[in-house]
């Protein structure tokens, strides 16, 4: 069974009530990871289909074609890995 490592290369910055939190995905599989984050979260804006503003459960967040995501106002790490899990299985 896939984990949430399997996708994530790295995390950069630090959880808190007002900051954002980089997630870097593995290059070889980023592909599967935007397909896979595109079916769940909600799609608010598509800027040439190399920027996605999408939310899930309620938190917002953007997609990058580069296999970046920056998701705001992320409270501590398990929150992110909650919602990297719901995103991404």
């Amino acid at each position: 069974m896939s984990t949430v490592e399997d996708y994530v290369a790295r995390i950069e910055g630090t959880c808190g009530a007002e900051k954002d939190v980089i997630v870097i995905f593995k290059y070889e599989k980023k592909e599967e990871a935007i397909a896979r984050i595109l079916k769940k979260a909600e799609l608010k804006n598509n800027l040439s289909g190399i920027i996605y503003e999408l939310t899930f459960k309620g938190v917002s967040f953007r997609v990058y074609s580069s296999g970046k995501a920056i998701f705001r106002s992320i409270k501590n790490r398990e929150t992110l890995n909650e919602i990297l899990a719901g995103l991404l299985f």
